[in-house]
């Protein structure tokens, strides 16, 4: 289910849309078997993730979030809303990175 993204979600999504990072297609609150992920790229296998609050306190959760989307052969970058909104060009930096280390399909 969609639901009204955070700033950060905002400010990430409108850097990563439309191909923009090193032409990848990303895809906004992607459903993948039973868990709504925030950005994926099925081209490259990537995830990123934008965790707000309540993250600090579902850690045993998002470890089996993770490990199933890791299990499905996807790489899953995690940011914090803090991160995200205080250093855009660090994040943006990290998930190039990422985009250039994975194995196109």
């Amino acid at each position: 289910m969609r639901r009204e993204p955070t700033l950060a979600e905002s400010i990430l999504w409108q850097r990563i849309r439309k191909q923009q990072l090193n032409g990848v297609k990303f895809r906004r609150q992607l459903a993948i078997e039973r868990f709504v992920v925030d950005f994926c790229s099925l081209e490259v296998h990537l995830i990123i993730e934008v965790d707000g609050l309540i993250h600090q306190y579902s850690k045993a959760e998002d470890a089996i979030r993770q490990e199933f989307l890791e299990s499905m052969g996807f790489h899953v970058l995690r940011f914090s809303n803090i991160e995200t909104l205080q250093d855009p060009g660090r994040v943006i930096k990290m998930i190039a990175q990422a985009i250039a280390r994975a194995p196109s399909s």
